[in-house]
């Protein structure tokens, strides 16, 4: 690996999203937008629809997430913005200022370096620089079958996030003050 840089996607680096969504494995049936509100008439079930949706978060300078690069080539992803952004999460509602860590996605090639945790690391200080006051993530257990993308709680728990409540069956609501 080179030297690993993270940068938040905006108008100037979008076409690196891009193309590492479209890239073999990654997220492009998703769009990153199983969580994330819709305008009115969008289709979740339609790829368009949903990069389309995704790029308009972008054009109008709302935050997305960060890119983890090794030199130019994006290798990881994570969705981080304001909690209003997403549809219900079932967090705790009781705080202000929440933003919302909600999924991440790692080349194959680069799993297992511990990306995932220096991810989260740049995600604390990209809310905090932006004025969050609480970060606010929803992992599973390693053996979950499903929401894997979320992250895992023994992660969130080495890195100091506080377990509030369940959500749902499998998710964990855990989150940090800023």
């Amino acid at each position: 690996m080179k030297t690993l840089y993270y940068a938040p996607v905006d108008k100037s680096n979008w076409i690196d999203l891009e193309n590492f969504f479209e890239s073999k494995g990654a997220p492009h049936s998703c769009w990153c937008m199983v969580w994330r509100n819709m305008k009115e008439g969008g289709d979740r079930s339609n790829k368009t629809d949903k990069k389309d949706a995704l790029k308009e978060y972008v054009a109008q300078d709302l935050p997305i997430g960060l890119l983890c690069y090794d030199g130019s080539e994006p290798i990881a992803w994570c969705s981080i913005a304001p909690r209003e952004s997403y549809r219900e999460l079932s967090g705790d509602n009781t705080i202000k200022g929440v933003w919302s860590l909600v999924c991440f996605y790692i080349k194959k090639e680069y799993r297992q370096k511990g990306i995932t945790e220096e991810l989260i690391a740049q995600a604390i200080e990209y809310a905090k620089n932006n004025g969050a006051k609480y970060l606010e993530a929803y992992p599973v257990d390693p053996d979950s079958p499903s929401y894997r993308f979320m992250g895992f709680k023994p992660t969130f728990d080495k890195l100091g996030f506080d377990f509030k409540h369940k959500a749902g069956q499998r998710r964990y609501v855990m989150t940090m003050e800023l």
